[in-house]
């Protein structure tokens, strides 16, 4: 098993950031050709999703519809005033895994991967974990 840790900087309160590229990289540094890659986000108010990359309307209007399925009010009791961040990452998830065949990510034509923001701008974590097999 090959594990990278990588660092991710976000520059928005609510971003969604295209990793497909770093998850790559991290497939061909580990040598591994045929197995699965197991991503996971070490963060309470951030998450990781495989979503369409084409169309940068996409990240727009999940970051807009997760807007309205967890706003921002004042009746939440977290004393960090960023409980709608960690509805959200609850939503979406701290992992995600991908197949890798012949060296490569085996997502559909239009998939990448996204790694979620609801609480920054930040310095966050994403762990990258290719296993043979």
């Amino acid at each position: 098993m090959f594990v990278k840790k990588v660092d991710v900087t976000t520059h928005h309160h609510d971003e969604l950031l295209d990793i497909t590229h770093l998850v790559q990289i991290a497939v061909a540094e580990s040598g591994i050709t045929s197995g699965r890659v197991q991503l996971f986000v070490p963060h309470t108010t951030a998450a990781v999703t495989i979503n369409e990359n084409a169309d940068p309307d996409v990240p727009r209007d999940i970051l807009l519809g997760l807007q309205h399925i967890s706003p921002v009010l004042s009746q939440y009791r977290h004393g960090e005033g960023n409980s709608h961040a960690h509805i959200k990452s609850s939503l979406i998830g701290c992992s995600e895994e991908v197949l890798v065949q012949d060296g490569a990510l085996l997502l559909g034509t239009w998939q990448g991967i996204w790694f979620c923001e609801f609480d920054g701008p930040r310095s966050r974590r994403l762990i990258i974990s290719v296993m043979q097999g």
